[in-house]
């Protein structure tokens, strides 16, 4: 059963897509629906449905910019329209299908076609993406695995300078002039790195120790070797030192 999320700007609209999905199929379960994109962003943020069934003109924000905004992606898109001059734009913001409404049945039938190939392709995918993770935790003890973008990245802890909280994202800072910015809170980050190198220095920052240059004591705050001052929070002043 695939579930889905539809978002339209109409309630109308979403009765009727709502209609036509469960007569048209056996195959659709809608699990939400919503008419407030904003809503919609953050439940999808925290959420993964199958498939977002997704309106392109709506008063707010367009569908594109909808897209824009989620941070989660890994479900399949598929663009609901009045209008065909936006099939082109539909498919290159990642989009598997659209469908002109009002929505025939064959190319329903069509769609939840591609919605399982996409689905199924995903599963493989988490797959390797599981024994990726698994053999570089076991046999490889330098490295850290992070996701981001669609892609993992495996990064050498040697290269890490710090990581900077921004809210719900992070960004890694490393050696090489590379800023990579993830999708995790900083207190999910330092619970993958490992303690012997790291320590959260700060509410918002955690520092490599083995990249420490400097510690201005009167100050409160280090020097790394990229000469960036981090500040040393006073509650973790004692617990800094014994690390030291």
């Amino acid at each position: 059963m695939i579930k889905a999320v539809i978002v339209d700007d109409e309630p109308k609209a979403i009765q009727g897509l709502s209609w036509e999905l469960t007569n048209f199929s056996d195959d659709i379960e809608i699990i939400e629906t919503f008419s407030n994109p904003d809503e919609a962003i953050r439940y999808l943020n925290n959420n993964t449905p199958d498939c977002l069934f997704l309106d392109i003109q709506m008063p707010t924000m367009d569908g594109f910019q909808f897209l824009e905004k989620l941070s989660n992606k890994d479900f399949a898109v598929v663009i609901t329209t009045a209008y065909d001059e936006y099939a082109i734009k539909a498919l290159k913001h990642e989009a598997i299908d659209y469908l002109l409404k009002p929505i025939d049945s064959d190319d329903l039938q069509d769609t939840i076609q591609k919605i399982k190939k996409f689905n199924s392709r995903l599963v493989n995918s988490s797959k390797i993406e599981e024994v990726l993770v698994s053999f570089n935790e076991r046999f490889d003890k330098k490295k850290i695995t992070i996701n981001t973008d669609g892609k993992l990245i495996f990064l050498d802890i040697d290269d890490i300078l710090f990581v900077e909280s921004d809210g719900n994202y992070s960004t890694i800072v490393t050696t090489k002039q590379q800023n990579i910015v993830i999708t995790k809170k900083l207190k999910e980050v330092n619970a993958i790195l490992p303690e012997h190198y790291f320590f959260r220095i700060h509410n918002s920052f955690i520092i490599n120790l083995n990249k420490i240059k400097e510690f201005i004591k009167n100050e409160g705050y280090v020097v790394m070797e990229s000469n960036h001052k981090i500040p040393v929070a006073r509650q973790r002043k004692s617990d800094f030192l014994e690390k030291l």
